[in-house]
């Protein structure tokens, strides 16, 4: 764990990224009926709102876009990604390297682990030297932390994503993104068992603005430290008006009655 409280990612002690890396991970069916969000410059203008922290791309789009934005977006690199289109047991492959991010600017590094898979010991051994030479570059690490596998019949139950979020942990990350565990105590035992890794609530399937900021509060209420969310901004007809709203629950402690 490095110490965070100067880290571009972090504001007020908690954190917002806004996730970008569905072209890859879920294709463009993703941007049904918001088809101009196919061109990326869209959600980096999203990424220069007050309330994002930090935007996660892969590298296609960090060499394209970023430079244009560097001044304005705090990039999160996320190296490794797959396409929906494998149908076996999920394994995220590796895309480009911390020194390439580095490079091109990168402010934090983003890296998907799937626990419980057949490949769960070459994906830790994959993450190693990712963790060390983020490390070497002081920039922090998010592990998106999604059991998964024969043996998990539930990824979402609440032992099971204490798991996820307490080995991001063990395995040297900063922040660990896991699903929401369907209810706040449940999430507060994960966030327990993280200790002082920071948990970030992935923002899942887009849902109604009421929905969405209540499962946000809750889960601030119970010490989560922010949330990657995607489609639950950039899918809406008008994203910076949840961002506004986000803005305040996350960083300021705001309900989602307050707000609507």
């Amino acid at each position: 764990m490095r110490p965070l409280g100067n880290s571009p990612l972090v504001r007020n002690d908690k954190t917002l990224v806004l996730a970008h890396d569905h072209g890859l991970e879920h294709g463009p069916k993703q941007f049904g009926g918001v088809e101009e969000r196919l061109d990326p410059r869209e959600v980096f203008e999203m990424a220069t709102h007050d309330a994002v922290t930090a935007l996660a791309v892969g590298k296609g789009l960090a060499e394209t876009y970023y430079p244009s934005y560097e001044d304005d977006v705090n990039l999160l690199a996320k190296l490794n990604g797959g396409s929906d289109l494998w149908m076996g047991d999920p394994y995220s492959p590796q895309n480009w390297s911390v020194d390439y991010a580095a490079e091109l600017g990168a402010d934090a590094i983003g890296y998907t682990i799937y626990p419980g898979v057949n490949r769960e010991t070459d994906m830790f051994e994959d993450f190693r030297p990712v963790q060390e030479a983020a490390r070497d570059h002081d920039l922090p690490i998010a592990m998106w932390s999604y059991p998964r596998g024969q043996a998990v019949k539930d990824h979402r139950t609440r032992d099971i994503i204490a798991y996820a979020a307490r080995i991001g942990l063990e395995l040297g990350a900063d922040f660990t993104k896991v699903k929401y565990p369907r209810d706040k105590e449940a999430m507060e035992h994960a966030v327990n068992a993280a200790a002082d890794n920071r948990v970030l609530l992935s923002g899942g399937s887009k849902t109604s603005d009421r929905d969405f900021l209540e499962l946000v509060a809750d889960c601030m209420d119970v010490g989560v430290s922010g949330l990657a969310v995607g489609r639950n901004v950039w899918q809406r007809d008008d994203p910076y008006d949840i961002l506004d709203k986000l803005d305040e629950v996350v960083f300021e402690g705001a309900s989602a009655d307050d707000v609507l």
